[in-house]
């Protein structure tokens, strides 16, 4: 029977690739020079460091350019507020990574009120869709396209 798996996922590398290449055009940039502003990562969290917080503004444009050349979908990005402490400004970014539960049920819902033949399930942080017929599956991933959701989604793993 075939199936896929719908998933949103990041790759570790490239993001931390993505991040390496941002420190190094904001450390050749002449506007940040002394200010000791620089992007970290802790897993699945970017940390933007800077002086002003007009400066994690213009950090972050270059934090989004450097993920997009690597094939990584700013969509996984949600923003915190920048904090702004004595002589430090700092920007919380979280990487979100695989399908919630509410994410999942929208999709379930979605599949099922679309009349096509197949059957999906909630796996963890995937989805799995399942049905007799190619064309069918081919079918439901042009309308889980159509969706509006938040997160970046990988189908995967297509079995006939």
């Amino acid at each position: 029977m075939p199936s896929f798996d719908i998933e949103s996922k990041v790759d570790q590398h490239e993001l931390t690739n993505a991040i390496d290449q941002a420190n190094r055009v904001i450390g050749n940039r002449f506007d940040f020079k002394g200010t000791d502003s620089e992007i970290l990562q802790n897993e699945n969290k970017i940390t933007l460091k800077s002086q002003q917080s007009f400066q994690i503004d213009q950090m972050l444009p270059i934090l989004k350019e450097s993920l997009a050349k690597r094939g990584i979908d700013i969509k996984c990005l949600s923003e915190d507020a920048t904090i702004e402490s004595n002589n430090q400004a700092s920007k919380e970014i979280i990487v979100n990574e695989g399908i919630s539960q509410d994410i999942g049920r929208m999709i379930n819902q979605a599949v099922k009120s679309s009349k096509i033949k197949v059957q999906s399930s909630i796996q963890g942080d995937t989805v799995r869709i399942s049905g007799k017929k190619r064309d069918d599956l081919q079918s439901i991933m042009a309308e889980i396209k159509t969706l509006d959701i938040e997160l970046p989604l990988q189908f995967k793993n297509f079995r006939d």
